[in-house]
Order: C-alpha cells, then structure tokens, then sequence
C-alpha cells in the first residue's frame, strides 16, 4: 500500500469507526506520564525491532522485541535487553512466543534467575534441554519449564497471560508459535508478536471474533509491524504484519465494538525491521497508531 492510500484510509476510517483521533490524543494526558495501581498495567518496552545484526550508530537501532509486565513478567528475552534492566533483577516468569534467537535466548533466560518458564508445548522437550545446557555452563540453577497450549491460562500473581496461536514459523515445521492476551484487572491487552494478522482461533480465545456474541473486547493493543509503508510486499508478508494490516485490524476490531480503549490510548506498533520501515518510523502515521520505542514505559488503564 502507497503511503497516500495508506493515509486517506486511515483518516477516513478513524472517523468513521471512532477511533481517538489526533486532537485526542494531543487532548489526553500521555499514558507515560500516569502512574500504575491495582487497575492498571505497566508495560516496559525491553525491545522494539525485529531480527538482525544491531547497529549502535544508526538512528532507528533497535533490541530485539520484548516486554516487562509490572516489574515482574518478561515476555521474550535475548542478550541484546540485558542492559535495559536493573543489575540483580529477577522477574518471577517469562513466557517465550517461540523459539526464534531473536526472542529465545537461553543463557540470557538463566542468567535472569526466573522462578519459572513458560514455552509452547510443541517445543517442550528442546526447551529443557536448552535451558538446562545453559544453566550447566554458568552455574546457575534450572528455573522450573512448563509447557504451554494453546488457550491455556496462566496467573502470575494478579496479571494473567493466555496463550493464543500466532501466524508465524521455525524452522520446527512442528512448533507453533504463540501471542498472549494479557489481563489485569479491566485491562485487557493482545500482545501480537510474530504473526502475520491475527488467526481467528486467536481471535475466539481473546473474545474478540465478530461472529461469537456477546464478544469480551480488548482494551489495549500492542501490535508488530515488521513491514512499514510502501515496503509490505514482502516475503515476509506470510508470517508478518505490515502497518497498513496494523490499521485495517484496529479498524475493523473498533467497528464490531471489540477494540475498546480508553480515550486517547495509542496502539503500541514493534517488531519493526529497520531495513523495511522508512524513516523516520512513525512519521505521518495516522492516529491511534505510535511506534514503540525501548525503554517505553506505559501505563495502560481499562477504559
């Protein structure tokens, strides 16, 4: 899609479905500048880009993607966010989407000190070997590694995570690859990264398939865009999202009433390749959508 398209279609639509627009978004206080309670979420944006060599000298440089849940939950996890944590810190769980090295890292992993691990049952068994190499080669102890299905529930303390299938590949032909819907509270955010879109399986199990009613909506999204404007048709488009498949998703979602966010909330857009977004990232992108930066901190409330 050519970024004129992009943008009248983005306008058009964000009125039309009543999406905060800009005069929201420049009307709300900015979600980083709010402070986190029992209600409300706080994400960390560990890492925003997508897999390659990192560049420090170049402008849109970024680590691999991954997010830190209240100060206690990791989502993904490579050597590349070892710098964007407290020394000494140890969250009480990561949960792994799959097993690329770009969000799979397992000396990273035991290096953390996690109380436990979460990776897909699909790839269950190679995870603990893994895992447990790692650990032999530094010395640490082994976390306890739980398997994963797909709709499976997890509480970690008041924040629960439920698996939800991805559009994406390894090189397992066998593995299958996750997302997770997060909850806390009222707030309900996806955290769609590796997918091409999101399946409609995935969709069921977060409650937000237009066909299933009464629907349960979600109240936050944080979506990857590997592709940017005018550089979506690539390969890459079989397991990927570009911005403009970001857009016609929120679109649509707020359409059916299964995209419900608090007035004036950006959806959060990572897994941004540098080779495939023009820059700078973001620039003229049409509300509500913002690209993620690392080091991001957001608070996200129910609306």
């Amino acid at each position: 899609m050519n970024r004129r398209d992009f943008l009248r279609i983005g306008g058009s639509a964000a009125l039309a479905t009543g999406v905060g627009g800009v005069s929201a978004l420049a009307a709300s206080p900015s979600p980083q500048q709010r402070t986190a309670s029992d209600t409300s979420l706080a994400v960390k944006f560990l890492g925003t880009g997508a897999a390659g060599k990192r560049r420090s000298d170049h402008p849109e440089d970024r680590r691999h993607s991954s997010i830190l849940l209240d100060k206690r939950v990791i989502i993904d996890f490579t050597p590349a966010s070892e710098d964007m944590l407290p020394e000494g810190f140890s969250p009480e769980a990561i949960f792994y989407t799959h097993s690329h090295g770009d969000h799979y890292n397992p000396s990273a992993a035991i290096k953390l000190k996690p109380g436990k691990i979460y990776v897909g049952e699909t790839w269950i068994q190679r995870a603990i070997g893994e895992l447990h190499a790692a650990a032999t080669a530094l010395g640490l102890p082994v976390p306890q590694i739980f398997p994963l299905r797909v709709g499976d529930r997890i509480p970690v303390g008041d924040i629960t995570l439920t698996a939800l299938p991805a559009n994406h590949a390894t090189g397992d032909i066998h593995e299958q690859t996750l997302m997770y819907l997060i909850e806390k509270g009222g707030v309900r955010i996806m955290y769609a990264t590796d997918t091409g879109g999101i399946p409609a399986i995935a969709a069921r199990l977060a409650g937000i398939d237009p066909h299933v009613k009464p629907g349960n909506p979600i109240t936050g999204l944080i979506m990857e865009s590997t592709m940017g404007i005018d550089l979506d048709e690539d390969f890459r488009i079989f397991a990927h999202s570009s911005v403009a498949t970001v857009l016609r998703t929120v679109h649509m979602l707020s359409a059916y009433g299964r995209y419900t966010p608090p007035e004036g909330q950006p959806v959060y857009i990572t897994h941004m390749a540098r080779s495939l977004h023009k820059e700078p990232v973001g620039h003229n992108w049409p509300a509500p959508l913002k690209p993620a930066s690392d080091g991001l901190e957001v608070i996200f409330r129910a609306p």
